[in-house]
Order: structure tokens, then sequence, then C-alpha cells
């Protein structure tokens, strides 16, 4: 009855906004992360975004509504990037982790938060942060325009992965801590020791003066650590795996996807471009 239910809805929604296939091809052909996708992926992919986008609000800044165009497939490359996280899960599986994203707020540029940190010494550190993306447990994917436009290549960076990485770590919380709701098949026991050296190997880098070996923004706290893993694990897999390959195989279980197989040959040429 219910898969029955299920095929009804999915016709009744396409007869009602039949799939804009030229504008698919049209985010692909602007987005490498869509492009490097196999074409059954992207199929599928395709489709989730196209229900993403009439499920959810996109929302621009009243001064990048009046001033920058936002087509049809710029919402599609958005909402692609997005979807691209639970591509390897299954249906239910994908909208129930973002039942929690009602909006994405794209502002014209990067913005600033009165920020309020407590040390080990139980010292509070008051300073302005400035972000190019944000979220929380209920309120919207806010991003920067032009981090948004930075994004979507193989650099490393991707501001739209970050922030709904977030929104999957606030699947079982009110707030970031890098412990998503976990699938069956991974023990939350080898999350915790997995990340926990990552998250210690990051420290040392720090302590001693070192580059890390992925963004050090993932040192700053558990659920950036998580984030920024994720952002490395879709647009830098090669240098993902090469640093922690423990995490990289934890990653490829958890959201059930080979990323090294789209990796393009002239990716570390991106990413030496964009660093």
């Amino acid at each position: 009855m219910l898969g029955r239910l299920k095929r009804w809805r999915e016709q009744h929604f396409a007869a009602r906004h039949p799939f804009p296939d030229e504008a698919w091809a049209e985010a692909r052909g602007r987005v490498a992360l869509l492009a490097a996708l196999a074409e059954e992926e992207a199929e599928c992919l395709g489709q989730r975004a196209w229900r993403f986008l009439h499920a959810k609000r996109i929302s621009l800044h009243p001064e990048l509504a009046e001033a920058t165009p936002f087509d049809l497939p710029a919402r599609l490359a958005l909402a692609g990037q997005a979807c691209l996280l639970t591509l390897g899960w299954r249906d239910d599986e994908h909208l129930e982790a973002f039942g929690n994203v009602h909006e994405v707020l794209i502002l014209p540029d990067a913005f600033r938060r009165r920020v309020e940190e407590m040390d080990e010494f139980g010292v509070v550190h008051e300073y302005d942060d400035e972000r190019a993306g944000e979220t929380s447990h209920q309120g919207p994917v806010v991003v920067a325009f032009p981090d948004l436009m930075e994004s979507g290549d193989f650099s490393g960076f991707n501001v739209l992965i970050h922030e709904f990485a977030h929104k999957l770590d606030l699947g079982n919380s009110l707030d970031v801590d890098g412990f998503p709701p976990l699938p069956g098949d991974i023990d939350p026991r080898e999350w915790h020791r997995v990340f926990m050296a990552v998250w210690d190997d990051l420290q040392a880098h720090i302590a001693r003066g070192e580059a890390t070996p992925i963004d050090d923004y993932a040192a700053t706290h558990p659920g950036e650590c998580f984030a920024v893993c994720c952002e490395a694990f879709f647009t830098a897999p090669d240098l993902l795996h090469d640093a922690y390959p423990a995490l990289f195989d934890l990653l490829g279980r958890y959201f059930r996807q080979q990323t090294l197989n789209r990796l393009p040959p002239s990716a570390d040429h991106a990413r030496l471009e964009h660093h």
C-alpha cells in the first residue's frame, strides 16, 4: 500500500512539475562536482534536487534579488550540491536527514557575528567572527553569495556542503557536536575513536606550529571538524584519503559514496588556484 502511494505521489509530482532536463544539464555544466557524477548518479541527484527546490525556500537578499540573476540552472546547482551529501542514501533517509531544512538564505557578502567562548580556564572571550555561512537546528541555511560562487569545484572548499553537513549533525541534537545520527552498520564507538584521532592530530599540528593536513578550521570545534571533513570528502577526496585514510573510509561508509572515483585529473591545479 505504501509503495503504491509513493508511486502515485511521484507520478503526480512529475505530471505537475516536468523535470527540466536542459536546466539540469546546464547546472551540471557549471558545477564540476555535478559534472563528475556518473550518469545514473546524476539522474538520481537531479530528481532529488528538483524536488528539493519545490519543498524548500531559496531566498535571496533584496540587494541580490535586484542585481543578480539566479536562474533555474543556478538554483538546481545549489540544490544539487546540497543533496549530494545524501545521494547514497534511500529516498526516505534523504528526506528525513533534511527534515530540519526549510530555507536557504543567500546574503550579498560575508557577515559578522558576536561570539562568546569559554576557554579551558573558565575565562569568557568575546570577538567578532566573519562567516561565509551558518545554520541552526531549525533555522535557515545562510550562505554568502561570493562563497557560494566559489563552491562547486574540487578546491576543498564548499560552503553548501559545510552548512548542510551541520544540518546532518543537528539531526539528533540542538547543537553541532560532530556526532550525527549514524546508520546501524557504524558503531558509535568507532566513529568517536576515528574522529578523536583526527582531532588530536590537528591539535598536535597546531601546538607544534605546523600547517594542518586539512583546513585548520577543523581544529576549532568538533562540529567544525565534521563539517570540514565532509567538505574534503567531496571536494578534495585525495587530500583527505592521504591525510586520514581511516576517516576517509568511515565517511565513505557513512555517505555510501566513493568520491575518489569522481576526482578529475585537473583537481590539484584547481585547488592551487583557489588557495
